[in-house]
């Protein structure tokens, strides 16, 4: 039988195939339980001694077996001699028969003479002669002595022989029937002595296990005729749900009250800048959106709380909804204690999905405290949480970064500051360690975002609270000792308001904008031109009366979308209300 099932375009095979494995037999798995009855006693074997048990019983059962087919060759051996005495004294036997009034009579007189035989004397004689057991071991078992052939040579017939002689058919007497009846009587002499050559060598009992096993693998195994389909796999494991998962890139969303969801990527098209955008999500008048990453289906996210604890998720585990919809309650997906929040959400995928030890998690706080922790510290999460930092009272956590050891990093505060350093200015440190000064704030000032230079080609994309920003080129910032006040990053006028995000772009890249109000835009970068350090910017976002820019997050393309965005074509440009 020959199954094909068709998809529908979009559906990922390697998902509906991990379905069929999952939901169907098209793919079983099961344990072995190695219990066995040794002795008539349940016990726990080995993979030797479950080996050894086993060709103990096919050695039983191949003995057990001889044994029985040696009953019935023994027993049916004893009725062809009687029948093999009967043709050798076949004249004599009609004549009695033919004179006696009733069969019982007719028996009684067959069995009460002895008869000579020839064929059957030296089939014996040969027999005895190639058996250690003799004669008697060709005998059935419990036959009186007085029955067989006799120590003059004569035969005395058995109750079932004389039977078997006054129910013999006349056509058995014609030559040929005489022959198939002596054929046979010599085939069963040496099934008989082979039978009993068996019981009597151990090393014939294994010849015939290991024959027997060959040709049941021959017959049912990999090696037969018709080769078998279906594959035996060791050591298999269950398929998990994230199996079942198909790899998509989602933009997740996490709001100031802590409402959590997920988003497929492509419900947004890139827009000019200075548009209105798509609503991200529906939000409260108290409550905003104030983080957001782009991540695959099976990305883990790493959650810092506010409090410096950190907890783990996959992105599928992260409940899906509408643009509308508010998303689920992060309460209810890891056990926050009272005030505790999650605030920053570190996506880690790639070659880090492995926590290897030459990589660092890089941490700064509002109050500008930095610190370096060894990712492979955080690879064994408990469902309650760990901690990653220390913090003082009133500090809490603005953001995480994955790093190598190898490049530089960068602090931006509200008041438009910005301090570059070496991230090796700060030495590796264990979770429960508070950290170093990374940049020296003035009174009510706070860090608001972490930056890990890549190289020297990306700009900083800076924005401020009132929709406005810029890109700089990042040489501009040049490198200096940790725990300074900084340079000037951009212009915090009254029109622009305090910084809120930062952020490292190329001219290929795309960003999101998110604002209190949870109204979404994309745009591309290149559609904002680079300025100075010192400059205000340009308008990136329009936001409504009461509403603020509340953080950006860069987009890296996929295959996919920009293959989506070649067929829309003009339609990607068009601004949506």
């Amino acid at each position: 039988m020959r199954v094909v099932i068709e998809l529908k375009r979009g559906e990922v095979p390697e998902v509906v195939l991990n379905n069929l494995y999952k939901q169907t037999q098209l793919q079983d798995t099961f344990g072995m339980n190695m219990v066995a009855l040794v002795d008539g006693q349940p016990k726990l074997l080995n993979l030797k001694q479950m080996l050894e048990c086993f060709l103990s019983h096919r050695r039983e059962v191949v003995t057990r077996r001889t044994v029985f087919e040696l009953r019935k060759a023994r027993e049916r051996g004893h009725v062809l001699e009687g029948l093999a005495v009967a043709l050798a004294n076949i004249d004599d036997f009609i004549a009695i028969i033919k004179a006696a009034p009733t069969p019982p009579i007719a028996k009684s007189e067959l069995m009460a003479r002895a008869w000579d035989s020839s064929l059957v004397r030296e089939m014996l004689a040969r027999a005895a002669g190639e058996n250690s057991g003799g004669i008697e071991a060709f005998r059935p078992e419990n036959l009186p002595k007085h029955y067989g052939i006799q120590q003059d040579g004569l035969y005395k017939l058995s109750d079932d022989q004389a039977q078997e002689i006054l129910q013999m058919r006349l056509q058995r007497l014609t030559g040929l029937e005489q022959d198939k009846i002596v054929n046979e009587y010599k085939e069963v002499m040496a099934q008989i002595a082979d039978l009993l050559d068996i019981l009597a060598k151990p090393e014939r009992v294994t010849a015939i296990i290991s024959d027997e096993l060959t040709s049941a693998k021959n017959e049912y195994g990999d090696g037969a005729k018709d080769t078998r389909r279906s594959t035996i796999e060791l050591n298999a494991t269950d398929l998990e749900t994230e199996d079942l998962i198909a790899p998509q890139d989602m933009v997740v969303t996490l709001s100031h009250s802590g409402y959590m969801k997920s988003q497929p990527v492509s419900e947004y098209r890139a827009q000019k800048r200075g548009g209105r955008g798509k609503q991200a999500m529906a939000t409260k008048e108290d409550d905003w959106i104030d983080q957001l990453f782009i991540a695959n289906t099976h990305d883990y996210i790493l959650c810092f709380s506010n409090r410096g604890r950190l907890y783990w998720l996959k992105v599928w585990e992260v409940p899906q909804g509408s643009r509308n919809s508010r998303g689920k309650p992060i309460v209810n997906m890891f056990p926050l204690q009272d005030g505790e929040k999650i605030t920053v959400v570190l996506p880690l995928s790639g070659e880090n999905r492995s926590f290897p030890e030459d990589h660092y998690v890089f941490m700064a706080t509002s109050l500008g405290t930095v610190k370096k922790t060894p990712l492979t510290e955080f690879s064994n999460p408990r469902k309650a949480g760990i901690i990653a930092v220390d913090l003082d009272e009133g500090d809490f956590l603005i953001g995480a970064a994955l790093t190598d050891g190898k490049h530089d990093v960068m602090l931006f505060s509200d008041a438009g500051k910005a301090v570059r350093f070496d991230e090796n200015d700060v030495r590796p440190m264990g979770r429960l360690a508070r950290g170093v000064r990374g940049m020296n704030l003035e009174e009510g000032q706070q860090v608001i975002a972490l930056l890990v230079a890549e190289n020297e080609q990306q700009s900083v994309l800076t924005a401020t609270e009132n929709g406005f920003g810029k890109r700089t080129p990042i040489t501009e910032y040049t490198r200096h000792g940790r725990g300074t006040k900084g340079m000037i990053a951009i212009q915090t006028s009254e029109r622009n308001g305090k910084v809120v995000a930062a952020t490292l772009v190329d001219p290929g890249d795309e960003i999101m904008l998110i604002t209190t109000g949870g109204v979404l835009i994309r745009t591309r970068v290149s559609e904002i031109r680079e300025m100075g350090r010192a400059t205000q910017g340009v308008t990136l976002i329009a936001v409504e009366d009461g509403t603020k820019l509340s953080g950006l997050q860069r987009i890296v393309e996929t295959d996919a979308e920009e293959e989506n965005g070649a067929e829309n074509g003009s339609a990607d440009n068009a601004t949506e209300e």
